[in-house]
């Protein structure tokens, strides 16, 4: 550790764990062995980070080994009672409000937010300068491009069998969003369907079939009704 580290109390830090300057750690850390840290990262209170994962009995997902460590870029904020997982990969910029959770595997680009008690399962890829707002859940094996805004509570879900049939075990399948794509409260995507560059989903609808570039669906199941307006569009904002 260098003499730039901020500490708060009890906080545990194993080996190998490397910082950059400046560097703020509230109370209550845990930060695992391995773990990468960069320059001007703000890490909040009771924050875990580098966790390993762990599998329940019943699980039928295959055992893991021990995963690399994670690295965190440099102007990271995590917020009090968030936990990143080993293996995921935070870029410079990005923000991590309270109560998150972002498993392993994970990539997340460049100035995204990542709002209050958003859970991003495993093996997802998140682009640069997203909005994830406040309780959305990403489902595992999902990708989001740059640009993408997912509303509050927005569910999304990548198997279509509902955990009884083995028939699923090799089917698993998240859902896309493409640049520019927006989603708005409370919307279900079921699994694999994918939201094209700048499509849009209105509030409360159920995404059962791909939405098209540049499309406005809404209703259950969501259904075109217009076009994104031009000014709307991502290619038009300055």
């Amino acid at each position: 550790m260098t003499s730039s580290i901020q500490l708060g109390q009890n906080v545990v830090i194993g080996q190998n764990v490397n910082f950059g300057d400046n560097v703020v750690i509230g109370n209550n850390v845990t930060i695992y062995e391995g773990t990468q840290i960069g320059s001007n990262v703000i890490i909040q209170d009771n924050v875990v980070i580098g966790k390993q994962p762990t599998r329940a009995k019943a699980s039928i997902l295959p055992e893991t080994k021990k995963l690399p460590p994670a690295i965190i870029g440099n102007g990271v904020t995590i917020g009090t009672s968030s936990i990143i997982y080993a293996n995921v990969k935070i870029a410079d910029e990005v923000f991590v409000a309270d109560l998150a959770t972002i498993r392993e595997r994970v990539t997340i680009g460049e100035r995204t937010i990542v709002g209050r008690g958003v859970a991003i399962e495993n093996d997802c890829k998140v682009g640069s300068r997203c909005k994830l707002e406040t309780n959305c859940y990403i489902t595992a094996y999902s990708e989001l491009g740059d640009h993408v805004f997912i509303a509050p509570c927005v569910v999304t879900t990548n198997d279509n069998f509902m955990g009884r049939s083995k028939e699923r075990f090799d089917k698993f399948k998240g859902i896309t969003v493409q640049t520019g794509g927006r989603i708005g409260a409370n919307v279900t995507v079921l699994p694999g369907k994918v939201i094209h560059e700048d499509g849009a989903v209105a509030a409360a609808s159920v995404v059962t079939k791909d939405v098209q570039k540049e499309e406005l669906v809404v209703g259950s199941p969501a259904k075109k009704i217009r076009d994104v307006p031009e000014n709307q569009l991502l290619r038009n904002q300055g």
